[in-house]
């Protein structure tokens, strides 16, 4: 199965930038002017998932609150502290998490969309 997370942004020039430059994921495709949207697929080539961002003339009514977030594995330490140096310098900061699990076992930031993405120091299994 394949699985895919869509949501519209009123900014997704600055979503592209953050997904790809800061947290390293790939342009897997895009479209303009689809039956009035623009949009991206981001992610990593063959894997089962991605994300979509879309941007049309309506403003998205972001409702998401201190406890919806993406949580993303990184594959190794290196690709951690890669990330971590990365979102160091383009001076972004950190925030706390509401679940303090968060705050142990990794960092959270805000996407533009001001979106809450953990970047986790656990492997998945």
């Amino acid at each position: 199965m394949t699985f895919r997370v869509a949501r519209h942004t009123n900014n997704l020039e600055a979503i592209k930038a953050f997904y790809i430059t800061i947290l390293g994921f790939q342009e897997l495709g895009s479209f303009i002017n689809h039956e009035e949207y623009d949009g991206i697929f981001i992610g990593q080539p063959n894997d089962n998932w991605h994300l979509e961002f879309t941007q049309s003339t309506d403003i998205a009514q972001h409702t998401f609150d201190e406890d919806d977030i993406l949580v993303f594995y990184p594959t190794s330490e290196i690709e951690y502290d890669a990330i971590v140096n990365r979102i160091k310098t383009h001076q972004l900061t950190f925030i706390k998490a509401k679940n303090p699990y968060w705050n142990t076992n990794g960092k959270m930031l805000l996407d533009p969309d001001g979106y809450r993405i953990v970047l986790s120091k656990q492997k998945t299994k």
